[in-house]
């Protein structure tokens, strides 16, 4: 749903989602971004049917992994590799990666060693994207407390703080194995509470903003890749448990 909200926008929008950059003069920027909008929404539509999944979710990652984070964003990398929020905006598109790529794992009819492996490297990309996330709150503290409501307590630099640990504290349980469910399930339950409190509060205040549609669209996405990673933690946890 949130690649679907990603693609909407930029349908009515008629440009690429922020986290998706082309440059300004490439050839038929706007037809491309149709384009790529209307992909998006086909592709993870097909998710959403037992029958086309694994289709939907083999296309989506590649244009993820090969399109956006190594062409489009790689781009950027090579330009702003001293820039933290570089990283952290590769981290967005890398974590929704992931879930494309487990949810491929999982529901096509392939090996079970190759499944294991491309699970493996999905749960690992979002570990790793979970501590980028969890820098970023540190390193740009005044605009993540910015975005926390004044109105919670204790205090904005209370929870841009909480927030950064919990995401490293994440990060660290799903590249261990140490705790990793349990640390996803909450991490999810974050990621939500962003949607709700921050993206939500934003996008009511300026509805007609492209950005702020994409941002909720993206904070949503990866609260579905966040679910994908428990989801297949549980599973492996079941599994445990029969043959023990």
């Amino acid at each position: 749903m949130g690649v679907m909200a990603l693609g909407i926008a930029c349908l009515a929008f008629g440009d690429f989602d922020p986290g998706q950059p082309v440059p300004g003069h490439f050839p038929a920027r706007t037809a491309l971004a149709y384009a790529a909008g209307a992909f998006m929404v086909v592709a993870a539509a097909a998710v959403e049917w037992r029958r086309t999944a694994a289709w939907g979710a083999a296309a989506l990652t590649v244009y993820y992994a090969l399109f956006v984070v190594i062409l489009m964003n790689g781009r950027l990398l090579l330009r702003d590799y001293a820039i933290f929020v570089t990283y952290e905006n590769i981290a967005m598109q890398l974590a929704i990666t992931a879930g494309g790529l487990i949810i491929y794992a999982t529901t096509a009819r392939i090996g079970a060693a190759l499944a294991a492996l491309l699970t493996r490297l999905g749960r690992l990309a979002f570990g790793v994207c979970a501590l980028v996330f969890g820098g970023a709150h540190f390193i740009y503290m005044k605009n993540t407390a910015s975005m926390v409501p004044k109105w919670l307590p204790p205090t904005q630099e209370f929870w841009g703080y909480a927030t950064g640990v919990g995401f490293v504290a994440a990060g660290v349980a799903i590249l261990t194995g140490v705790q990793a469910r349990l640390a996803t399930i909450l991490l999810t339950a974050m990621l939500v509470s962003f949607g709700l409190l921050a993206n939500g509060r934003i996008l009511l205040a300026d509805h007609s903003s492209h950005w702020n549609w994409t941002e909720s669209a993206v904070n949503l996405a990866v609260v579905g890749a966040a679910w994908v990673v428990a989801d297949l933690l549980a599973a492996a946890e079941a599994l445990e448990s029969i043959f023990d």
